[in-house]
């Protein structure tokens, strides 16, 4: 029997006329994900930091059918989340939550926040909750198998920001991304208890070569990484299909796509499982809530939100 041909980007229905955000798109993953969304026919907005950076990187988009541009977000800033999200005018049809930073040394955002909770989770959460209004099919949020490490089996509600001695760069990194996964359930939840037809999903790369390895706070991790990013890992195209599957195949609510192949390390997409911690409602009703008090943003209330547009 012939083995059946993984879907690759090349598969994705026609985009145009839909329109995309995807965030941390000047490298790796992100700007992966645009050229193919790009290429499919979607107008997609590169959400980046540094916006020289993000015009460098929309400049390596060529041949596509639809059509790309740049804009100015800072994800550990919310006064740049507010911002950006205050200056979205018409429907956005896909938000990908991309952007994140991974295993690096101790820091804080600008208001105050654990920088790899407050970048990977907190920024989402705000950014997301702001654009809602606006978004028509779904949300995509990349998560990571790294949520599932032991230190990450729990959130760590009575000190989120792991003060007073408690952060370790991979402790904080896990947590962010088993954070991705309860917002994502939590925010399905909620869209669905609205009859709100828009969906939640969330999707992970396995291992691929980006430049987030290159900012590892350890010395050995960084050399492991560099080893097996040149002899193990997927290439960041490779590594941006299961986004691309969760932002445009029919897919029910809350699915989680991952690789298919070892330790969902590598392979084409496919729908994968969570841990038991990822897949807790009263942890994600419990995350959600901390969420608003420390960003002050709340989920809006859709149905007046959409007829004020």
């Amino acid at each position: 029997m012939a083995k059946q041909q993984q879907w690759n980007a090349s598969d994705i229905d026609d985009q145009t006329g839909r329109t995309a955000v995807v965030t941390g798109a000047n490298s790796g993953l992100g700007i992966a994900t645009v050229d193919a969304l790009a290429r499919a026919g979607a107008h997609v907005v590169l959400a980046v930091r540094d916006v020289r950076r993000g015009e460098a990187a929309a400049g390596t988009v060529k041949d596509a059918k639809g059509s790309v541009e740049v804009r100015r977000l800072d994800l550990a800033d919310l006064s740049s989340v507010r911002e950006f999200a205050a200056s979205w005018t018409g429907d956005l049809d896909l938000l990908i939550n991309n952007a994140g930073v991974m295993n690096i040394p101790e820091a804080r955002t600008k208001d105050g926040f654990e920088m790899q909770f407050g970048t990977n989770h907190l920024g989402h959460f705000a950014l997301t909750n702001l654009l809602l209004p606006y978004v028509t099919d779904r949300v995509v949020t990349v998560a990571s198998g790294a949520h599932k490490i032991p230190s990450s089996n729990h959130m760590h509600f009575d000190n989120l920001h792991l003060t007073g001695g408690a952060y370790s760069p991979m402790t904080a990194y896990s947590q962010s991304k088993l954070a991705n996964l309860l917002f994502t359930l939590e925010l399905q939840s909620r869209l669905a208890s609205e009859g709100w037809p828009v969906r939640a999903l969330a999707a992970h790369p396995g291992w691929a070569a980006t430049n987030l390895q290159g900012h590892d706070a350890s010395v050995v991790r960084r050399a492991l990484m560099a080893v097996g990013n040149r002899f193990f890992a997927q290439d960041s195209k490779a590594g941006a299909l299961p986004t691309l599957y969760a932002a445009t195949q029919d897919l029910p609510g809350a699915s989680y796509v991952g690789p298919d192949g070892f330790a969902e390390m590598r392979g084409g997409p496919t729908l994968v499982g969570r841990s038991a911690a990822a897949s807790d409602p009263v942890s994600a009703v419990h995350l959600w809530r901390a969420s608003e008090e420390l960003t002050g943003v709340t989920f809006p209330q859709l149905s007046e939100a959409k007829a004020a547009l």
